[in-house]
């Protein structure tokens, strides 16, 4: 959060599209009697899936090349390791 604000909070400049969904009708009357912001709360739920899901997309295209590069620390230890301080 910077200045009490929340990144994933939308910007004036934002364009913002209405869409139709069906969520859970207690969610909804938990929400409202919490006085949470539905959209916003949809936004950063929202939000969150994309960033995990393009981690594991990451993850997947370069599986090959993790596994390779763990293999060579697992056989070689960690490159510049002997100048490590602790």
């Amino acid at each position: 959060m910077k200045g009490g604000i929340s990144v994933l909070q939308s910007t004036p400049k934002t364009q913002r599209t209405s869409v139709n969904t069906s969520i859970d009708s207690q969610l909804i009357k938990d929400a409202k009697a919490l006085g949470i912001n539905i959209s916003r709360a949809a936004e950063a739920g929202i939000a969150k899936a994309i960033a995990a899901e393009k981690t594991r997309r990451w993850q997947e295209e370069n599986r090959e090349a993790i596994e390779s590069s763990n293999e060579y620390v697992r056989k070689n230890g960690l490159p510049l390791a002997k100048h490590r301080p602790f």
